[in-house]
């Protein structure tokens, strides 16, 4: 089983403008809602690639019916800790004039302790049943840093974190199977510009030193960066026929990870099916509702190049 765990899920409004002009009354030409975030488009991809899954987050208030109905009515198996505080929504505007996508975000809201030690709990138990976990997105406001690390330890599968910071750096030593920040996520969580490829692979391979097996750095349709103690890689994405909505394309590529470690893939291997699976992505309106049929495919096209 694939567990995608996380704590900052969100009822995800999209709205399609044939020209958006900001500053003035604009009207939708489409209007779509779903459940979204990073934990619950990695939770999805999953489900989407086949093969069980699981999708565990802190979910509440009046979005917790959507999404619930949502989930059941695509037969993703999940689990709830239920939250006094509502589901955050956040907002995607795409523009089919000009192509721009914009992200209005709202941030987790905050939980309680006992909603905390319940998320723990469930992590413990769910962790314990899983072939491959991704604990994935940023932590709810107030909530310390060090509960990362309270995950990790008791995650005794192959684990993919996709988060960064403080929390990111104070789990390496518990050595996780793969990090996946993005190139300007790595930059923060180190402390300091990667603008050159030197700069980027000397702090990937800082985290390989610090405990991380495999890093892997993606910088949208750029080349993806990969490090391990043995070697460094960089790999091409195909470039995408269609693009509708680039959001959850890196949580996409950490639930083909996972998905490719479960089956017992190589990290080469695991990389190309992420990187197809997030082009397959780019074509629909909603984050990780891609059709899987040909993505094996495309990722065979994915080429490689080891540095």
């Amino acid at each position: 089983m694939i567990l995608s765990a996380g704590l900052t899920p969100a009822w995800q409004q999209v709205l399609v403008f044939d020209q958006f002009r900001c500053g003035e009354v604009n009207r939708a030409s489409e209007v779509h809602w779903c459940a979204s975030g990073k934990v619950f488009n990695a939770g999805i991809a999953a489900h989407r690639l086949g093969g069980p899954s699981l999708t565990l987050a802190p979910v509440g208030g009046l979005p917790l019916v959507q999404i619930e109905r949502e989930f059941k009515v695509k037969g993703i198996p999940h689990r709830w800790v239920v939250t006094r505080s509502a589901t955050r929504i956040c907002t995607t505007i795409l523009d089919r004039g000009s192509g721009a996508i914009t992200e209005l975000v709202e941030k987790g809201r905050p939980l309680a302790d006992e909603e905390l030690r319940q998320f723990l709990h469930a992590y413990g138990e769910e962790a314990a049943r899983a072939d491959v976990a991704v604990i994935i997105g940023s932590l709810p406001e107030g909530t310390p840093a060090a509960f990362y690390r309270a995950l990790v330890e008791r995650t005794p599968c192959p684990l993919i974190l996709d988060f960064r910071g403080e929390g990111l750096l104070a789990c390496l030593d518990l050595k996780p199977h793969v990090v996946k920040p993005n190139r300007e996520e790595l930059a923060q969580t180190v402390g300091r510009p990667l603008d050159a490829d030197a700069e980027l692979v000397e702090a990937m391979q800082s985290l390989n030193r610090r405990g991380a097996a495999w890093v892997v750095v993606t910088q949208g349709s750029k080349p993806i960066w990969v490090t391990s103690a043995g070697g460094c890689w960089r790999f091409y994405p195909l470039p995408p026929d269609e693009l509708v909505n680039p959001i959850g394309c890196g949580d996409v590529m950490a639930a083909a990870i996972a998905w490719s470690i479960r089956a017992g893939r190589g990290m080469p291997d695991a990389v190309r099916l992420g990187a197809a699976a997030a082009q397959a992505n780019l074509r629909h309106v909603l984050p990780g509702r891609f059709d899987p049929a040909g993505i094996q495919d495309r990722a065979e096209q994915v080429r490689v190049e080891k540095l």
